[in-house]
């Protein structure tokens, strides 16, 4: 096969939610209908014990939350599908960033109770900002929820974007007969498994279901014919350029809980969204296209502790362009050193396989012993490639950590060092005392890294919250120690840079006209 058929057959993307509008719920259905897994789990499996596959680390199977990305990678008619299930809770907002700069399309998951979310909204804006299509799946149709034509208008006013719905719902909850398929013309019936009725029903050139069915008789079905009519008179046109552009999104209705309505999803998902396209670099002048044979690709994600059993540390790295081939050689951009690519890997969440060979649009996990950081960029080659930097959210929380045990001074170094990499939480060390301090976006952050480095590394920590602060780097040729003090605290972070928690906007405007020749930078400028 040609390098252009098997990067057409690529399809790499997120799916996007507020947290519980059942993103992983549905990420499990995709799962089942490739034949990847015979049974769908939940995020909340605790007494069935059957957890969503995406949910590998313990702390997400005992809360019920995603809490980190994962990747997984299946076939389906045809295709290979790279699905990247992102944490919908805004306090891991960073890394669900970076991973969408690392896909082609996104699926945005919907709680028809709910509507519009304000995490819905603040993902939808990074795709929105790269042109990427965007799917929406509105779910938990097996819920009593709000009427669909108030839901895709709220969609467009909220979001800014023209909606097309591919399908539309007859009922809901208790009282849902089916989904009125617009798209393929045709009714799908909301049939329990016992039944041995066909649960597609044709229709005819006026819309009207074919042949003597019950449901007919429904005032719910008369209802859902007037909508469906309404739409096609007074909604948008169907446009696939529209689509791939990001500037229609195809609205889908469905319960990922029951699997009602996602093979419909999923059959079109992959006919309509794109294969891997051109990316952008630093160098304006210089794109990078699939189908160039050298070998180009960026670490969105550090991942540590996939197998505890090994104390592993995997980088995810999306191939932009060319082919991969188990031991081959390329170069790391950002430190010029070249690195053999053995025992390269392909997810299904917590399981993996070696992967011997792999094309633009996948995505792959490199063992790593501490030669990659997130956003380095890999080619082989003799001509250099860097891809644009990816997003970074200076921190707001900050809290001190000690280890409770003296005696494993090791094990906490060791924890503290590898899950900081990851890029979800930030390591700073006081100037003078070299205490450790972390800063994050958001509490949980702090939970989840305290409750990790307890199950992966056996250190428990003191954790004592410092409370909001300012982060603002200097360079070192401005810096005098002297300018420390209790409302500006000193430190270094990972990388040994001098940066300043000052303790509020007042402390930062007061050492701004002291020091008016000193620059502070809201993110750190080698990382930018």
């Amino acid at each position: 096969m040609t390098l252009q058929t098997e990067v057409d057959k690529r399809r790499t993307f997120a799916i996007i939610s507020h947290p519980d509008a059942g993103k992983t719920t549905i990420t499990e259905q995709l799962l089942l209908y490739s034949g990847a897994i015979r049974q769908a789990g939940t995020v909340k499996g605790k007494k069935s014990g059957k957890f969503a596959k995406s949910d590998w680390m313990e702390i997400e199977q005992k809360r019920g939350i995603s809490v980190t990305s994962s990747v997984m990678q299946v076939d389906y008619d045809g295709h290979q599908i790279n699905i990247v299930d992102t944490p919908g809770h805004e306090d891991f907002s960073e890394d669900t960033y970076r991973t969408l700069m690392a896909v082609d399309a996104a699926v945005m998951v919907i709680d028809t109770a709910k509507g519009i979310e304000p995490q819905t909204k603040k993902l939808f804006q990074v795709c929105a900002m790269r042109g990427i299509p965007i799917f929406t799946f509105m779910n938990k149709l097996d819920r009593d929820g709000r009427e669909a034509i108030d839901l895709v208008g709220e969609l467009e006013e909220v979001l800014g974007i023209d909606a097309y719905p591919m399908n539309w719902p007859m009922g809901m909850g208790k009282n849902l007969l089916g989904l009125y398929d617009i798209h393929n013309k045709r009714i799908e019936l909301n049939l329990s498994e016992e039944s041995e009725d066909d649960s597609i029903v044709s229709v005819d050139d006026d819309g009207q279901a074919l042949g003597d069915h019950d449901f007919k008789e429904s005032t719910i079905y008369s209802q859902a014919l007037e909508e469906v009519e309404l739409l096609s008179e007074a909604g948008n046109d169907f446009d696939a350029e529209a689509i791939a552009s990001g500037q229609l999104t195809p609205v889908f209705f469905g319960s990922a809980l029951t699997g009602f309505g996602v093979q419909t999803f999923l059959d079109a998902f992959v006919d309509f969204s794109p294969a891997p396209g051109p990316v952008e670099t630093r160098d304006p002048e210089r794109v990078v296209d699939p189908l160039e044979e050298k070998l180009t690709g960026f670490i969105f994600k550090i991942q540590a502790n996939m197998d505890p059993r090994h104390r592993d540390r995997i980088a995810f790295v999306r191939i932009c362009s060319g082919s991969f081939e188990e031991g081959m050689e390329v170069n790391v951009e950002r430190t010029n050193k070249k690195i053999r690519l053995n025992n390269t890997t392909r997810f299904m969440a917590d399981s993996r396989e070696n992967v011997k060979a792999a094309v633009a649009g996948d995505i792959i996990g490199l063992y790593d012993t501490g030669n990659f950081q997130i956003g380095d960029t890999i080619y082989s080659g003799k001509e250099a490639v860097s891809f644009k930097a990816l997003p970074q959210f200076t921190p707001e929380l900050f809290m001190k950590v000690s280890p409770k045990n003296v005696m494993k001074q090791k094990s906490f170094h060791k924890g503290m060092e590898q899950l900081v990499q990851e890029g979800a939480i930030q390591l700073y060390k006081t100037w003078h005392t070299e205490e450790y301090i972390l800063g994050a976006v958001g509490q949980l952050q702090f939970e989840v890294f305290q409750a990790r480095l307890l199950n992966e590394y056996n250190s428990e920590v003191t954790m004592e919250a410092m409370g909001r602060k300012m982060a603002r780097w200097i360079k070192e040729d401005d810096l005098d120690p002297k300018m420390s003090s209790s409302r500006n605290l000193l430190c270094k972070d990972r990388f040994g840079q001098p940066v300043f928690l000052f303790e509020n906007q007042f402390a930062l405007n007061w050492f701004a006209g002291k020091y008016p020749d000193v620059t502070l930078d809201s993110l750190l400028e080698t990382e930018e």
